[in-house]
């Protein structure tokens, strides 16, 4: 990280270098009630070079021949605003400044143009990058505490899963031949593996969350949402920002981005960031902590403007991720339906082990196969933005990787039950989208595309016994269970490899009735298809020809081998119509027809009664989403905003995950629920209630059942029974909390810092929960109780210059777990995925 920073301060130099001659620029500041501001000051970007107004608001400022330049006006109370200089101008330059704590007015681009959110028909939630930064949200995981209506669940960044109103991905461990509901996008780039979602954020500007389907707006279909990023783009005004946080277990974070101009037509930018902490579990076994952190990334951009409409911008990135980690802590020990003698506590009794605490929060464990969960992720891009009449075209092209090379311990114990659990995948993918969004007709403006994706994964896997797997998988009281050497390195090689390509057409028209009444059609068409290849060879164990010796290990591993072919086409759309009926409240209804492709399962298939793969589970069915919503944007008085959204989201043929009993299957495999219904309601308010107190907040309710599941796997404390499947309809879906919410403010005055202008700030963050289930089925053993969080920060910022906090996470200690998961082969142990304790630090940010 160190020799990162040099680097960093080495392009600095040279972005921040011009020659330049006098030529003074004037300029006068106001209110925005056009009284004039006295003692302002202003800075041209990037030096330090500045002026201060007189009693009449007028400044003069000496450009140094620098063209173009940004000027920053600051002063204490009031936003600081940013005024890019391209020529110098013949009359003085007017600025009106808003007061700091007046709320802003946020713009977003989900519909592929510039427009207030509070103007946009679709529920949505948007993080600036500054507010991300402030509140240590520096990754998807921590955004869902800002955003109560997104859940994420990852036990590692493979077996990740994004929702949005807990629909999205199937609950449990992630099987690559399904694709995700919640689109995830950086740049417009869609990246295809929800892997990417535990990775650091990197100089982000903005990050917007809608919710519900958007397959007319973005390339890949989004039947659940989308999470639309922004970095920040290069400048031809050079600048640079620095920051670094250090806390408690080690923890230390890095963050730098430069900018600059390269040329007359070409700016670059260059942003790294660096995370790493000790762990926060112990390994009894190692003697060492684990669960890591050990996060390292690096973008960089380009951007060419060949004439004053058209913007090129050649962007690439690298992360790599290297902890020790995402190991699951023993959370407790379901009894099965097995008979006694094949009860977790009655096996490890005979193998004369027991747990290293009883109770996960002690957070020891004593795994004895390494936990190992490195990934590397990145491409490159290239975007291109020209207008054409009232519009722009945009083609956006990328090429991106995805690595991961991991170790799990899968009986989560010190037992060498599974002795190696590991799954490496390399997946890339190529996607190009092309749009064209602007008016039409003085009435009529919308967007429309192509878009078209092709991926490949490749896993090799492995899963090999250790010397205890005899006593977890005894289905008999046979002696022969016990011969010496018959399991011990006993295990299986898979070759899994999936080619996945789509294409679609989309559009939506706003067609503009009257200035208050305006009606959106959207319309979409897909075609998907899916090649599929799965083998699994076993080797290893005690090598015999005893035909009963032969049976015993084939019910713990077996070869199986299978090919899938599938393809699907399919129309969707959906209608929204919006009513402007005053300046401060904006309603609309929406009603879509979503669709999420075929499934095609890559990680094994369970067996029947003569040990032969279920074929008719190698392909899942296509999903059919039926979603209504009503919503209200409002800004009841000044200052504020008050949004409800009410809605219903049907879905038929619901794909989901089955975690299975048998140890072959290594990540469960996928099914078709018949039916299932999310409905609810989400409310959210921001508060200026005085120029030094703000106030939000967010609360979702969410029902989420199976209407109709008749063939679900059985719970976890059901193994054993004499039956396969189990009928859950009219139950819980997994991973939905009714309630869900979160509350914040600010208290802040303002205050000078070694000479910068600011404020001096304290502010208070808290998110919580209701209890949810974390089993496909739900198991009265598998559910994560209700929990709260609080956060606070303390401290002083300035736009410019030297900025610290203090801060803490978690600061009332709660024990509380993310998700609950059965052990491999079910024996009844099940672990836990903790939240993180107690956490506090300090944040030193510079910014040029």
């Amino acid at each position: 990280m160190k020799t990162s920073l040099q680097n960093i301060f080495t392009i600095l130099f040279f972005l921040t270098f011009t020659v330049s001659f006098a030529q003074n620029i004037e300029g006068v500041v106001t209110t925005n009630e056009n009284i004039p501001l006295e003692a302002v000051n202003v800075v041209v970007k990037g030096t330090t070079n500045s002026a201060v107004t007189d009693n009449s608001g007028k400044f003069t400022i000496d450009s140094k021949g620098r063209l173009p330049f940004t000027l920053l006006i600051q002063y204490v109370g009031f936003t600081t605003a940013e005024i890019e200089v391209t020529s110098i101008p013949v009359n003085p330059i007017q600025v009106a400044l808003k007061e700091e704590n007046e709320l802003i007015e946020v713009v977003v681009s989900s519909r592929r143009r510039i427009e207030k959110v509070q103007d946009v028909p679709i529920a949505i939630s948007v993080i600036t990058g500054k507010q991300a930064e402030q509140t240590g949200a520096f990754n998807v995981n921590r955004i869902k505490e800002l955003v109560p209506s997104v859940q994420l669940y990852s036990s590692n960044p493979r077996n990740t899963g994004i929702n949005i109103r807990s629909l999205g991905s199937p609950f449990g461990l992630t099987n690559d031949g399904i694709d995700p509901g919640v689109g995830f996008y950086v740049d417009g780039v869609y990246y295809a593996r929800p892997a990417a979602t535990t990775l650091d954020f990197i100089d982000v500007e903005q990050i917007e969350v809608l919710r519900g389907p958007q397959g007319s707006l973005f390339g890949k279909n989004t039947t659940s949402g989308a999470f639309n990023i922004t970095t920040r783009k290069p400048s031809f005004t050079s600048g640079a920002d620095f920051e670094v946080s250090y806390g408690n277990y080690s923890f230390l974070q890095a963050k730098a981005s430069v900018t600059g101009a390269l040329g007359s037509k070409v700016a670059g930018r260059l942003s790294f960031s660096g995370t790493s902490r000790d762990g926060l579990v112990d390994n009894v076994a190692t003697g060492r902590s684990t669960n890591t952190l050990n996060n390292q990334g690096i973008r960089g951009q380009l951007l060419w403007t060949p004439t004053v409409n058209t913007n090129v911008i050649f962007a690439a990135d690298i992360t790599t991720q290297r902890p020790d980690g995402y190991a699951q802590v023993v959370a407790g020990v379901a009894p099965t339906q097995r008979a006694a003698y094949r009860q977790f506590d009655a096996i490890i009794k005979d193998l004369n082990y027991q747990l290293p605490s009883q109770n996960a929060f002690d957070r020891r464990i004593d795994q004895d196969t390494p936990w190992r969960s490195n990934q590397d992720m990145g491409g490159v891009s290239l975007n291109i933005d020209t207008k054409i009449g009232g519009g722009t075209l945009t083609s956006t092209t990328a090429w991106r990787f995805w690595n991961w090379d991991p170790s799990n311990d899968r009986d989560f114990t010190g037992l060498q039950v599974l002795a190696k659990s590991q799954n490496p995948t390399r997946q890339t993918q190529i996607t190009q989208e092309v749009r064209y969004a602007g008016r039409l007709t003085s009435k009529i403006s919308g967007v429309a595309g192509v878009f078209f994706i092709d991926q490949t994964s490749q896993t090799d896997g492995t899963e090999e016994s250790g010397s205890a797997q005899w006593r977890f998988a005894q289905s008999s009281t046979s002696s022969l269970w016990k011969t010496p050497g018959l399991f011990e390195g006993y295990g299986i090689k898979t070759d899994a490899n999936i080619r996945a390509s789509s294409a679609a057409v989309f559009g939506q028209l706003d067609w503009a009735i009257t200035d208050r009444l305006h009606v959106l059609p959207g319309l979409r068409y897909n075609f998907d298809k899916k090649d599929a290849h799965y083998a699994r060879t076993t080797y290893g164990g005690l090598q015999t020809t005893d035909p009963a010796l032969l049976a015993l290990k084939k019910q713990v591993y077996s070869d199986q081998a299978f090919d899938s072919a599938i393809d699907n086409t399919d129309f969707s759309g959906n209608i929204t119509v919006t009513f402007k009926a005053s300046d401060k409240i904006n309603a609309y209804g929406t009603f879509a027809k979503s669709y999420k492709p075929v499934g095609v399962n890559v990680a094994g298939l369970p067996t029947n009664s003569a040990g032969q793969p279920l074929l008719e589970l190698a392909v899942i069915k296509p999903e059919k989403v039926y979603h209504y919503e009503v919503g209200v944007k409002t800004s009841p008085f000044k200052n504020s905003i008050f949004n409800i959204a009410a809605f219903r989201t049907d879905i038929k043929d619901f794909q989901t995950n089955v975690q299975a009993a048998e140890l072959g299957v290594n990540r469960g495999y996928l099914a078709n629920a018949d039916e299932v219904r999310v409905q609810g309601v989400e409310l959210d308010a921001s508060f200026v209630i005085s120029s030094h107190l703000t106030i939000n907040g967010a609360v979702t309710y969410t029902d989420g059942i199976y209407k109709k599941f008749t063939n679900a796997p059985l719970p976890l404390e059901e193994t054993g029974a004499p039956v396969s499947f189990k009928d859950v309809s009219g139950t819980n879906l997994p991973g939905a909390s009714r309630w869900a919410g979160s509350l914040g403010g600010e208290l802040s005055d303002n205050a000078r810092f070694f000479g910068n202008a600011g404020k001096v700030f304290l502010a208070v963050d808290s998110y919580a929960r209701s209890e949810f289930s974390s089993s496909p089925s739900a198991s009265k053993y598998l559910v994560v109780q209700g929990y709260a969080i609080f956060n606070a920060r303390l401290g002083f910022r300035a736009s410019q210059g030297l900025s610290v906090h203090f801060w803490g996470r978690n600061l009332l200690n709660k024990d509380y777990y993310e998700q609950l998961l059965p052990a491999g082969g079910n024996a009844g142990q099940y672990a836990g995925v903790l939240g993180d304790q107690r956490t506090y630090g300090i944040t030193l940010k510079y910014s040029l």
